[in-house]
């Protein structure tokens, strides 16, 4: 994963009138994009530089003076300042101007274009064309009548075959009310698509998916915290609230982090007032913060549970540690990525951002939230595998029996809780390893993408007319066809994945329920995905998915501690 970056910001809301941190996460979006921080602070030089850092400007005059090719001063300056940062920890970071560009995008939460999220065909046929994976409802690309699934094959009459990521999104964005003109190559049909979209505001949602799992159950995924996460957050547990929600899933697995105030806020709504959130400690007193829960939360008394993974970090992980310090939430999944730096951001004169640890962060027991990186980048990186690979074979109970009792903590409710880096959830789900080698093989190798692709762009017509409008007929009725699986296998095999990759006999192969269920649950939701988009598609995979399972049959355990909560008091 990608690691997350956490900055420090004092801010104030009328429900949080107690100090309040922003954490900012990074990670890739659609294979582009660092997302990081926004503006904190400018940087000013101080007027006079002490002896001891003259030597960098002797040195950048020497190199300049006698290298033997020219060496451009913006790429040197910044080499030199990471130099200065990877001596540090890993999580203090150089973010180039462009980058940040990208970077405050994601966590203002928009963006000015045409409202499509792409990727770039890489099977046997349309290779590097840009394919649409969604549209924004109500957005640019959608008034103008562009469909998932229609390639962009020329953007302003100019090909569109071949481009990087920096390239397409460098000619599709572009300022609000600009036009772009677009060449679509659309499934079932022979002739080319022009559209004209006006480009516009669009936001970019962090919330994956809110939807009822069951009658009484809600289910909440958010993707990453931005300034608009709290609103999207409360409108959608409002909307849940209406259709009977009684108890709630929160997934943060994936989420790599983001503002803090926004992951404050949530947590806030699930915890009793003067109730500790996080704690920042530093060797700077102003710097050294806690930040408690006000009155009034929105879901303070239902049973909740919060599903993380590796990939959860940063502010993911300051909710999940809040919670399951107070006995608020039980925690499902496997133990989070680990970091918990509080940062400062320095906005520098080209518009490039520096970012600068001042502080570490502690959930409410004192746990520390850091792995430890003493011994450098490369082997804290290194360890993270190792300890992931490593957990995903031991239970909690045999994580407990081998942890030093300096890294065990008590809960509000005396239950032992674990430090040592990262969230070690109450209930841990390893990756599933009963699946049939076939499912894995076609998934790695982005067969079952590319498959599902060309099975749906086949079918497109007949699955908008039977089920474009009626998404919970589709979620509740649709099944794929008895011929999909076969056909998969065929196809498979077409890429190389034979008997020598997945050693079962074909017949036993197509015999095999589970293997085919499972793989026409995984070409549901692509379809789900054309006609709806992402929520749908992970709907359908949440049938499919063990640590959802594992959530379902918990309840009893979620519940015993919302009828306990909160203790002693």
């Amino acid at each position: 994963m990608v690691p997350a970056i956490f900055v420090f910001l004092k801010r104030y809301h009328p429900r949080m009138q107690r100090t309040v941190f922003v954490v900012l996460g990074s990670l890739l979006l659609l294979g582009a994009g660092l997302l990081g921080g926004i503006w904190l602070s400018e940087f000013r030089l101080s007027r006079s530089t002490p002896d001891e850092y003259r030597l960098v400007e002797e040195a950048v005059q020497a190199i300049e003076s006698a290298y033997v090719d020219s060496v451009a001063r913006d790429r040197l300056s910044g080499y030199a300042i990471e130099g200065f940062l990877t001596s540090l920890d890993p999580h203090s970071v150089y973010i180039g101007p462009e980058r940040m560009k990208a970077v405050r995008e994601q966590f203002n939460a928009s963006f000015e274009g045409i409202g499509v999220t792409y990727e770039l065909i890489d099977g046997p046929t349309d290779r590097d064309t840009i394919g649409v994976l969604s549209v924004l409802p109500d957005g640019p690309s959608e008034e103008a009548g562009i469909w998932a699934g229609d390639r962009i094959v020329a953007i302003n009459g100019d090909p569109a075959v071949g481009l990087s990521h920096e390239t397409i999104q460098n000619r599709l964005k572009g300022p609000e009310g600009s036009t772009v003109e677009l060449t679509l190559r659309r499934p079932g049909r022979s002739d080319l698509v022009q559209v004209a979209v006006t480009r516009d505001d669009v936001p970019i949602a962090t919330l994956d998916a809110a939807y009822m799992l069951d009658g009484t159950t809600g289910y909440i995924k958010i993707n990453r915290f931005a300034q608009t996460t709290y609103r999207e957050f409360s409108h959608a547990l409002s909307r849940l609230e209406t259709r009977g929600m009684q108890r709630l899933v929160l997934d943060l697995r994936g989420n790599a982090g983001g503002y803090m105030q926004m992951a404050e806020r949530i947590a806030d709504d699930f915890l009793k007032e003067g109730q500790v959130i996080v704690s920042a400690r530093s060797r700077h007193k102003k710097y050294t913060q806690t930040t408690e829960a006000s009155s009034g939360g929105a879901f303070e008394d239902r049973p909740l549970t919060v599903l993380v993974d590796e990939h959860s970090a940063s502010a993911s992980e300051i909710v999940a540690g809040a919670l399951q310090d107070h006995d608020r939430a039980l925690i499902i999944g496997r133990r989070t990525f680990g970091k918990g730096l509080v940062q400062r951001e320095f906005r520098l004169e080209d518009g490039s951002g520096l970012r600068v640890t001042i502080a570490r962060f502690y959930t409410p027991t004192g746990r520390l939230i850091q792995t430890d990186y003493a011994n450098g980048r490369r082997d804290y990186y290194e360890r993270k595998a190792k300890r992931l690979s490593r957990d995903t074979i031991r239970s909690r109970e045999e994580l407990v029996a081998t942890m030093p009792d300096s890294l065990k903590y008590r809960t509000d409710a005396g239950r032992v809780v674990l430090g040592g880096g990262g969230i070690i959830p109450d209930h841990i789900v390893p990756p599933d390893t009963s699946l049939h080698p076939f499912i894995g093989d076609i998934m790695r190798g982005g067969v079952m993408r590319d498959f599902a692709r060309e099975w749906v762009d086949g079918r497109t017509s007949e699955l908008r007319t039977a089920w474009g409008d009626r998404p919970e007929a589709f979620a509740r009725e649709y099944t794929v066809p008895e011929t999909a699986f076969p056909a998969l296998v065929q196809y498979a095999r077409s890429r190389g994945i034979t008997e020598t990759v997945n050693p079962a006999p074909e017949d036993d192969l197509l015999a095999n329920a589970p293997v085919g269920m499972y793989a026409d649950a995984l070409l549901k939701s692509y379809v789900g995905r054309r006609l709806f988009g992402m929520e749908m598609w992970i709907r359908v995979r949440n049938e499919i998915d063990p640590v959802v399972h594992e959530a379902r049959k918990s309840w009893g355990d979620a519940e015993l501690l919302a009828s306990r909560y909160p203790v002693n008091r």
